[in-house]
């Protein structure tokens, strides 16, 4: 297994404020990390840190072998739905196609390698007939198939989802399940955050438990130790969150 993102004594500061501090994570091809932790953990800042988007106080993030800057045309990132603008007037297919702009020079026409690429990316998310459609006629499940399809449209290698499942239909997470174990099967490396421990535990490789640093970091089934997620979580141990960790299926 090959080394894909390698984040070795991240430090990030915001405002004044250490968001997150000595963080070290490492990714290989095959492999599904999941972020978890409490809200304001820097999961989302981990991921733009990533992706070159936020500077780092101390440290660095390496994307095979080179720096964010040099690697942003093969990431794809998929950002949170409200992160994005639905009520712009833009076919589905013209949403999933400005996902490919960071891989050509500025203002540089689409190519008839790009436009493959959107096409391979539609059918993957199964919007291929809804590809004329205007974006803000969409269903919440439809407008996630569309980030997905966005980032796919990259060809990435290394593959960054914030909250993928958050508000979705049980078909469509499902689905999305489906696609990202196939996009592993192939040798991408994909990093997810998730509040759904069922869902990061069906799905992940790993599971590394962030609050502001690295807790912990192994298989969902090397973490069974309550005393981790309640530091993880900083919580105590009458916690719903024990309850949780006792059946996962509570916390879907």
């Amino acid at each position: 297994m090959s080394t894909v993102l390698q984040v070795r004594d991240l430090t990030v500061e915001l405002g004044g404020r250490e968001v997150l501090h000595d963080v070290e994570l490492t990714v290989g091809d095959g492999e599904t990390v999941g972020l978890i932790g409490p809200n304001g953990a820097g999961k989302t800042t981990l991921l733009r840190s990533v992706l070159g988007l936020v500077a780092p106080t101390r440290g660095s993030v390496v994307i095979d072998g080179a720096d964010p800057g040099r690697r942003r045309g093969t990431v794809g990132y998929v950002p949170q739905r409200h992160e994005f603008s639905w009520d712009y007037p833009i076919s589905v297919r013209a949403a999933v196609l400005s996902g490919t702009v960071h891989r050509r020079r500025w203002l540089r026409r689409a190519s008839a390698d790009d436009r493959a690429a959107v096409a391979e990316a539609l059918e993957r998310v199964a919007m291929t007939p809804l590809a004329n459609r205007p974006v803000g006629e969409l269903s919440g499940g439809q407008r996630q198939r569309v980030l997905v399809a966005r980032a796919l449209a990259l060809r990435p290698r290394l593959l960054l989802l914030d909250e993928p499942f958050t508000g979705l239909d049980v078909p469509t997470q499902e689905m999305l399940t489906d696609l990202f174990g196939r996009l592993r099967g192939e040798g991408n490396a994909l990093v997810t955050t998730t509040h759904d421990l069922a869902a990061a535990s069906e799905m992940c490789t790993r599971l590394c438990l962030l609050n502001r640093t690295v807790v912990a970091d192994a298989p969902p089934d090397g973490l069974t130790d309550p005393e981790i997620w309640l530091r993880a979580f900083g919580v105590t141990r009458s916690q719903q969150l024990l309850r949780t960790l006792s059946d996962p299926g509570e916390s879907r």
